[in-house]
């Protein structure tokens, strides 16, 4: 089973390499008044990693929001 894992990570590093190798245009992204230039993968990366964090961040708000709302007053 050992092996098994150790493929499939093999298998996903390499993906994630070739898409990384794929994906190597320039985008600039505005917010305000700062403005980056970076290449589209790494931008699609840090969007994912953004999302994950923010939907963590919001299911364990709703959590909290039910458990109050639960509660006896």
């Amino acid at each position: 089973m050992r092996y098994v894992y150790i493929a499939l990570i093999v298998a996903l590093t390499a993906l994630v390499l070739l898409f990384k190798l794929q994906n190597l245009q320039m985008v600039t992204v505005s917010l305000l008044s700062a403005s980056f230039t970076l290449p589209v993968s790494v931008l699609l990366m840090l969007i994912y990693v953004l999302g994950m964090l923010t939907g963590g961040f919001l299911f364990a708000l709703v959590r909290t929001w039910i458990r109050g709302a639960r509660q006896a007053e």
